[in-house]
């Protein structure tokens, strides 16, 4: 029995990086729906190692590459991760809820795959923001093998918000759609990410005291903020869609990630 229910968690989290990374996992996996919604709480491993490899990215370029090339280069690392997947939501998302059309029809632009204007103008200025903030972070002399640890956990709490919003905001499309594989999510897969997410940032506390969050108070404001966006953010997109959907999801990690980007800089 330990064997079978060890080999399904190592299934969910081979799930959870084959449908949010790029990264090779070399196994058939049945993207079924309980598998998927086991995966979830491994969706803060996925944001920590994506963040861990962005950061040891940065680190290899600073001090070696202008902050400004460096900035892009990073960016670039960090799309290929994920292989645009959060970007298209975001684009898909903004096309939708800021044509300001019926409900129905913004359900129904979201399912385009073509790209319109908004979606292009969101993805531009939220690349520029980023690229901005990361550039910052080049030009202030911030020590990137030393902050890579909170850098990680900031991208784990982002896809922890994701988690979040599965289990306790309802779908837009219950029954079809890429967030209608997710209709098992409960409560209980959130609890057991942010668990999964709190015993990542204890290990990384104990491991990197020099880091920043060696403070738990520096690394409680990230928190909040995660909290509180995510919270905003899946409001204003349930009054606008009735719901969510695997667009906003991925629109979700892209403005979280952005805003605590922007908190661990002006932070650090």
């Amino acid at each position: 029995m330990a064997m079978v229910d060890l080999k399904r968690e190592l299934q969910a989290i081979g799930t959870a990086f084959q449908l949010l990374t790029r990264i090779p996992i070399p196994a058939a996996i049945p993207f079924t729906p309980e598998m998927l919604a086991r995966s979830v709480a491994y969706y803060p491993v996925v944001g920590a190692v994506i963040g861990g490899i962005v950061a040891a990215a940065g680190a290899c370029m600073d001090g070696s590459v202008p902050a400004m090339p460096a900035a892009v280069l990073l960016m670039a690392v960090w799309l290929l991760l994920s292989g645009g997947l959060h970007m298209d939501g975001l684009m898909d998302t903004a096309d939708g809820i800021l044509s300001h059309r019926s409900r129905e029809r913004m359900l129904e632009i979201m399912k385009d795959s073509r790209v319109g204007a908004m979606g292009v103008i969101a993805a531009v200025v939220l690349l520029l923001f980023k690229f901005a903030v990361l550039g910052t972070w080049f030009d202030e002399g911030q020590d990137w093998l030393a902050e890579a640890p909170i850098f990680a956990m900031a991208c784990g709490l982002s896809r922890l918000w994701v988690v979040a919003a599965m289990a306790f905001w309802p779908f837009a499309r219950p029954d079809e759609g890429m967030a209608s594989m997710f209709k098992l999510v409960r409560p209980k897969h959130a609890v057991a990410a942010a668990l999964a997410q709190a015993l990542m940032t204890a290990v990384c506390i104990w491991v990197f005291p020099a880091a920043s969050f060696g403070a738990l108070a520096s690394y409680a404001l990230p928190a909040g903020i995660a909290i509180g966006a995510g919270s905003v953010l899946a409001a204003w997109m349930c009054r606008k869609l009735g719901g969510l959907t695997g667009d906003t999801y991925g629109a979700l990690t892209e403005m979280i990630e952005a805003v605590l980007l922007f908190t661990l800089v002006v932070q650090l």
